[in-house]
């Protein structure tokens, strides 16, 4: 149940805070005075579309805030797990702020969550019907949608395991088609494939190649400064009267009075280390000289092999690894390819045994609907006594394809066709329902619709934006009695220009609009009174003039609708 809306800066409205109650609200007021503005924010709670449109002019942002009391807390409980939130309190607060960009953030419980989470909770939370539900009844590829929901979990789970069938065929069916390309496309592939492992091959890289070589290619570059530079270094240390010689001459004439004092000792020591490990750096470096030579055509020949390194990665890859990636993808498409007619022959054999079970699986689900639509149509047709249309008939045709031998035969829904057909006068034959039914009726299936349903809605909160167009007299009141009875048990909000609906209202509500004194226009919400009630049902009989017949038929209408929900 909503307990609570409040709204900020949304179209017309400045702030509006209301509290509201189970039973029928009714909201009522002139053309334009933003009754169907409340609709659209509750919507937008509920995860419908937003945009910066809403925003009130000179705001920068429209804010908007529910607060629900959950009766039935099991429909939420997954949910709320799933986002560890507390559920002990049995209330739900859903937060929508739409800015001047048209960009939306949405809380639940104070916490943001992505619109698709806003809406898996709107869904459970509020159920909407406006005007433009009648267009989707006039449509009937939108017909099995209420098959199916009134068939509940049995068709869900039917349906359920159709579609995993369905998007594993659907998969086998594209992976078919890649092989039912033109012949010659796949040829010339082969060939490009052919011509590219075989030049990669050849080059024969090596994972790491072009850093070693790269490395070579800096050391023969330098090799002439490194060679005078080490030469140069050697000689100091190790030609004729060098720092060797002199290092051993000071670690002798140390040696031979260490025994004097020993504080020379140490001295000695040292002196003998350094001369010992120059002596062998020394060595080392007379070895690496004699064994370096410079070789300018080694170095032509690492210039042609980075040339050709360079240019296949102009063509495949940014790297050697990635080059030798792509060698290996390509070398696997080219087994594919080859193997083709084996591996189609594999996939058609899959794909047979998956259009079978396919087919199998649609079969009991359209089993299902079929059985599910006589109850369904027989559901509606009670409804239809109570709103003047006792001779009124609904049929559900449901016709299965006739082709289930290829894929085009089924879709995301199974193999049927659903079509509602009705009659509304004895002797008349059944016909789509969108050749025969005029607005009025309309109005009325769909709440006989909405009142069968009301078991599988559960606890939403449910909302009629004007769905008594077209309704007037003996109609008018059979439906303001429908929507009464549906209130009984449940929250419902109806904005309505009957005044049969409104005298059934468990709270009146008046939606006026007003202009400030800076020329602003704003929306003032008000709840009735009985007295109230009575004026306002009065002009909604009379128009802006009011006469005494007019207030008498207003308190007539509030006392039989008294009498009528005793």
């Amino acid at each position: 149940m909503l307990a609570e809306l409040q709204i900020i800066n949304f179209a017309i409205i400045d702030k509006l805070n209301v509290s509201f109650n189970n039973g029928l609200t009714v909201f009522t007021g002139e053309t334009g005075a933003g009754k169907s503005i409340i609709i659209d924010a509750i919507a937008l709670l509920a995860g419908g579309r937003g945009s910066a449109e809403y925003v009130r002019h000179g705001a920068q942002k429209a804010e908007l805030e529910a607060l629900f009391d959950i009766e039935d807390q099991k429909a939420f409980s997954h949910l709320l797990d799933h986002m560890g939130m507390d559920r002990t309190d049995g209330q739900i607060i859903l937060r929508r702020e739409i800015s001047r960009t048209g960009k939306s953030v949405c809380r639940i419980n104070g916490k943001l969550v992505t619109l698709s989470i806003l809406q898996q909770f709107g869904e459970r939370l509020v159920d909407i019907h406006g005007q433009h539900e009648h267009q989707q009844l006039l449509d009937s590829s939108n017909h099995i949608s209420f098959v199916d929901q009134f068939g509940g979990s049995a068709i869900a789970k039917l349906k359920h395991a159709y579609s995993d069938d369905y998007k594993h065929v659907a998969k086998l069916v594209e992976e078919c088609s890649k092989y039912n390309r033109d012949e010659k496309e796949t040829a010339q592939r082969i060939d490009l494939l052919q011509y590219q492992i075989g030049e990669i091959e050849s080059a024969e890289l090596k994972s790491g190649e072009e850093d070693r070589i790269l490395e070579e290619k800096r050391k023969l570059m330098n090799f002439e400064k490194v060679f005078h530079a080490l030469k140069a270094g050697y000689q100091a240390l190790g030609g004729e009267n060098a720092g060797l010689d002199m290092l051993r001459l000071a670690s002798g004439s140390l040696d031979s009075i260490r025994d004097l004092d020993p504080e020379l000792a140490h001295f000695s020591d040292s002196v003998s280390n350094c001369y010992y490990l120059l002596e062998e750096q020394t060595s080392t470096m007379r070895a690496y000289l004699e064994q370096m030579e410079y070789n300018p055509e080694r170095l032509d020949a690492i210039e042609a092999r980075l040339n050709e390194i360079h240019f296949l990665k102009r063509k495949y890859g940014n790297t050697v690894e990635e080059i030798l990636s792509y060698y290996e993808q390509i070398k696997k498409e080219l087994n594919e390819l080859n193997s083709r007619d084996q591996n189609f022959d594999a996939l058609n054999e899959e794909l047979k045994a998956g259009l079978s079970s396919l087919r199998e699986k649609a079969v009991q689900l359209s089993t299902a609907r079929k059985k599910t639509s006589g109850k369904l149509a027989q559901a509606i047709n009670r409804e239809f006594k109570d709103l003047c249309m006792e001779h009124a008939l609904i049929e559900i045709h449901i016709q299965m394809n006739s082709s289930l031998e290829s894929f085009a035969g089924f879709d995301s829904n199974g193999i049927d066709q659903v079509s509602f057909y009705i009659t509304t006068n004895p002797g008349e034959p059944f016909k789509p329902l969108a050749k025969i039914a005029s607005g009025g009726e309309l109005s009325r299936i769909m709440l006989a619709i909405k009142t069968v349903f009301k078991k599988i809605i559960g606890s939403a909160t449910i909302i009629f934006d004007e769905i008594d167009t077209g309704v007037s007299g003996k109609a008018a009141q059979a439906m303001a009695e429908k929507i009464s009875s549906l209130a009984q048990n449940a929250q419902v909000f109806c904005i309505t220009h009957l005044p049969q609906v409104a005298a059934m209202a468990d709270r009146h509500v008046l939606i006026e609009k007003y202009t400030t004194k800076d020329n602003r226009t704003g929306t003032h919400v008000k709840t009735l009174s009985k007295p109230d009630q009575v004026r306002e049902i009065s002009r909604m009989i009379s128009g802006s003039q009011m006469t005494d017949l007019s207030r008498r038929h207003a308190k007539e209408l509030i006392q039989m609708a008294d009498k009528i929900k005793q």
